[in-house]
Parts: structure tokens; C-alpha cells; sequence
């Protein structure tokens, strides 16, 4: 198998948000504020039947992570707990892809106004994928290592989305 050391990806568009200098840690529906992608004017026309969905996956690129990637790393609202750098949503990765699943709200020209979208204003856009209910979910998903931590998990999900809330 052949090596490939060297690609490249193509910026389609730009996140826009609220979010300037602190974002939640994963995207939160009810969010307030102006949450849209704004797709390069060539994508438009590959918008075309998207609203027909509810939800999509929006692929792009974390330009503002500055830190290199440790393959341990320690959640910060997990009480200490370490584990791989691949059993995280930790943003800090060998390849800085963000991933998010949020809500299409309505869709204007080249525009895509969206539920509350955990990035930066400015974040630049590397694909969006339709959520179709059937193939992107899944009944026997778990909780993995977050089993172990015990405790309230509607408390502990807050923290991991990094929603204020009364402590």
C-alpha cells in the first residue's frame, strides 16, 4: 500500500457564528445568536434538494487549534480521567477536522442557516453531508468509557458540551 505523505483539501465556504474568542465543546441546538454557512458561490447549485433534510454533517477545517496533539490526553470535566487521544472529541488532533451534526433551519441563495454550530466565526468549511436517519444512526451506540465515570449524565453531558449551568 502506497504512502501518501502530501494532499490537500479545498475551503468550499465559511462558518459564521457568535463565538469570537470561546465556542461550547459540541454543538448545542438551542443555541442563541446567527449560525450559517456561508458556501463559495461555484457550491451553490450542489445545495440543490439539501433542504429535504433536517439535519447535516458539517466537515471543516479547527484553524485556530495552535497546541500539537498528545495521543493521551485528560478530559477536562471527566475528574482527571485519561484516555487515548482517538476515545476523544478533543478539538487538539494529529489532523485538525472538525466534525458536527447540526439542524438546516432554511437555506438562502449560497447560504445555509443552521441550529448552533460549536466552531469559531470564520472557521472554513471543507464539506457538509447530508444526516440521513436510518444509515447515520445508531440504536446500539454507547457510552463507552463515560460509563465508568458515574454520576448524573445529563449533569455530565452539560460539561462535555460545555453548556453554563449551575454547578
Amino acid at each position: 500500500m502506497a504512502k501518501l505523505t502530501n494532499f490537500r483539501f479545498k475551503q468550499i465556504g465559511v462558518i459564521k457564528t457568535p463565538y469570537i474568542d470561546n465556542a461550547p465543546y459540541q454543538p448545542v441546538n438551542e443555541s442563541k445568536g446567527d449560525f450559517r454557512i456561508v458556501l463559495n458561490s461555484e457550491y451553490k447549485e450542489g445545495l440543490l434538494k439539501l433542504k429535504s433534510f433536517r439535519y447535516m454533517y458539517v466537515i471543516y477545517y479547527v484553524h485556530r487549534v495552535k497546541r500539537k496533539s498528545s495521543m493521551v490526553v485528560t478530559a477536562p470535566w471527566a475528574a482527571g480521567a485519561k484516555i487515548g487521544l482517538f476515545a476523544s472529541r478533543s478539538p487538539v488532533r494529529p489532523n485538525p477536522i472538525g466534525l458536527s451534526i447540526v439542524r438546516i433551519r432554511k437555506i438562502i441563495n449560497n447560504e445555509i442557516i443552521t441550529s448552533g454550530l460549536d466552531a469559531f466565526d470564520g472557521t472554513p468549511v471543507l464539506d457538509i453531508k447530508p444526516y440521513v436517519k436510518d444509515l447515520d444512526s445508531k440504536t446500539d451506540a454507547n457510552y463507552g468509557w463515560l460509563n465508568g465515570l458515574g454520576g448524573d449524565k445529563e449533569h455530565l453531558f452539560l460539561h462535555i458540551k460545555g453548556v453554563p449551568h449551575e454547578y
